[in-house]
């Protein structure tokens, strides 16, 4: 191997969320290394400006270069939507991978449907979600959907609870009678996705990002040669700003969980 691939792989998150993505960047290269950082003493971000994301992005940017990563995954839609941009700008050296809401495969999955696009405020608000919208509102009708309160319910746990299904109950009862498919805009929400299921039913496509952004992250990496060899031995390294070691415990449990894919 050469010193590139060697090298792990920097993934990051408001909190514990963006492990539904780091899961399926594992599945898909099993042979590399992963650090998971989760910033859970700062979330969550999407009640945040848009500049306090990306200063906490940045930050974040320069603790893995200092970890010599080969390249960056932003696996949390709202700092995707408030520093990708920025951050591939001023570290052009490294690259750096995002995520958007999955409209494309939704609108796809039932043309002239409803998509409901269930997603934190900052994400929903960006010029860079509107700018999605624009290019495939005369393919279907998107309603926006913010879920404010489900990130800290999944960074407490909660991902079973009885609030929880309560809360996704009555958000969703508005669209149930005409929903076609629901992408979940935020890398918290996979971790909810059975109760989802229990309460949308068995004919709503359900969607997330996490599997395009890790093929997107294995395209880049093999355009350079990083990829490393398969058949290498790889692992995942969890880190979080919060220094209770139930951060820690609490990544390493849902990066076990059974996402329902």
């Amino acid at each position: 191997m050469n010193e590139q691939q060697k090298k792990p792989i920097g993934f990051f998150d408001s909190g514990v969320g963006g492990i539904s993505v780091l899961k399926e960047a594992v599945k898909l290269m099993p042979q590399e290394d992963f650090i998971f950082l989760g910033d859970s003493k700062n979330a969550p971000y999407g009640t945040r400006t848009t500049t306090e994301v990306r200063a906490l992005s940045e930050k974040i940017v320069q603790d893995f270069l200092t970890q010599d990563v080969k390249a960056i995954v932003i696996a949390c839609n709202t700092a995707t939507s408030a520093a990708a941009q920025y951050l591939r700008g001023k570290y052009p050296e490294i690259p750096i991978i995002g995520l958007e809401p999955a409209l494309k495969p939704a609108v796809k999955h039932e043309q002239g449907g409803d998509v409901v696009v269930m997603a934190t405020e900052l994400t929903l608000r960006e010029k860079k979600f509107s700018d999605l919208v624009a290019r495939f509102k005369d393919q279907a009708t998107i309603h926006r959907l913010p879920a404010p309160d489900l990130v800290e319910l999944v960074e407490a746990g909660k991902t079973q609870a009885p609030e929880t299904r309560a809360y996704l109950a009555n958000i969703l009862a508005p669209y149930l009678p005409k929903m076609d498919s629901l992408v979940l805009g935020c890398t918290h929400y996979p971790f909810v996705k059975p109760l989802l299921r229990e309460l949308v039913g068995p004919e709503v496509e359900i969607i997330d990002g996490g599997k395009g952004a890790s093929q997107q992250l294995k395209r880049q990496l093999a355009k350079r040669g990083w990829l490393r060899p398969e058949g290498a031995q790889g692992s995942v390294t969890f880190q979080n700003s919060n220094p209770d070691p139930c951060e820690i415990s609490l990544s390493q449990a849902l990066f076990t969980m059974d996402l329902g894919h």
